[in-house]
């Protein structure tokens, strides 16, 4: 499949790079074409909202404002930047890439796509993103929201050859890195999964489907659980256990002590949901007296914010108002 089914390319370039123009969302990642920006900032957009993506690019930026300061961060400094923002994984390939960028290529991003993929936790599509936003290379991007948009506008599902190369069909050439946010900015806030907005999109006239191609759904059935958590201080610390540095999932990040739901000394606090991969958590958070019995370790509430926490951790202790 290639972009052959539009019988005027250019055209839709033309119309679809206007409308970005004149609608692209005041995001920071857009205001420099610094690759350490904007690699920091597709990394961070994995899996995750932007919403959610927001302040923690802010204050991560303020921390560690270029490669050599990352490179040069402790693990545990790193890991306590991007505490709430989940996949902690991401976490520590940022670290390692950083390292590689100063150790290998002296302080400067590769600028080729291929060179990008050698760095840890960057993929094909982070890659073509980072090559054509940071250094116009002309690399096509595909991701959630332009597959939806190509077989929306193809009228058929596409298979991943079929995707990249149709990207790389439609590919403006002279504003690579701007025609791929404009069509990841017409996925997200456009041409909708569920209720594409068709009325206002720039492109419609070059769509086969305007919208009414179905949506392929994956039916995952999300696990729920009941856990609960003590919340427990003494004067100005709070009890606190660490994950081991095997653990498969947040190794090594600090969090409060899980204890048996039946307590005779727990008195309630707060209850609130939490969401990890396929599990569904209604999480219960109790205040439990200094006990001999209640294992961790007692931290100053001052160092807290400085932890890495892991997100449930840290979304009890700003409930509590302890951070």
């Amino acid at each position: 499949m290639t972009a052959a089914f539009f019988t005027d390319v250019p055209a839709f370039r033309k119309s679809l790079l206007a409308w970005y123009d004149r609608n692209k969302r005041a995001l920071p990642w857009r205001q420099s074409r610094d690759p350490y920006d904007v690699w920091l900032s597709e990394i961070m957009l994995q899996q995750t909202r932007v919403t959610a993506v927001l302040e923690h690019y802010r204050n991560f930026l303020r921390k560690f404002p270029n490669v050599q300061k990352l490179a040069a961060a402790r693990p545990s400094s790193v890991l306590a930047a991007w505490s709430g923002l989940g996949y902690y994984r991401r976490a520590r390939w940022i670290h390692a890439a950083a390292r590689q960028i100063v150790k290998v290529h002296g302080g400067h991003f590769p600028g080729s796509v291929a060179k990008l993929r050698s760095l840890p936790g960057v993929g094909r599509y982070t890659a073509a993103a980072i090559a054509s936003i940071a250094f116009d290379v002309p690399a096509a991007v595909v991701d959630g929201n332009v597959e939806r948009v190509l077989e929306r506008l193809c009228g058929e599902r596409l298979g991943s050859a079929g995707l990249w190369e149709t990207a790389r069909g439609l590919l403006s050439r002279r504003r690579p890195g701007d025609f791929n946010q404009a069509m990841m900015e017409l996925g997200a806030t456009v041409c909708l999964p569920r209720s594409p907005n068709c009325l206002l999109c720039p492109v419609s006239s070059f769509c086969s489907t305007r919208g009414e191609l179905p949506v392929a759904r994956s039916i995952s059935r999300q696990q729920r659980r009941t856990v609960q958590y003590a919340l427990s201080r003494r004067g100005s610390t709070v009890l606190l256990t660490r994950r081991g540095r095997l653990e498969s999932l947040m190794p090594g990040m600090w969090e409060l002590p899980e204890i048996a739901e039946q307590n005779d000394s727990a008195r309630p606090l707060f209850t609130l949901r939490h969401s990890v991969t396929q599990t569904d958590y209604r999480v219960r958070v109790v205040e439990l007296s200094p006990s001999p019995h209640l294992e961790g370790v007692w931290i100053a509430q001052k160092r807290l914010a400085g932890l890495p926490l892991t997100g449930l951790a840290r979304k009890i202790l700003r409930r509590a108002a302890i951070i």
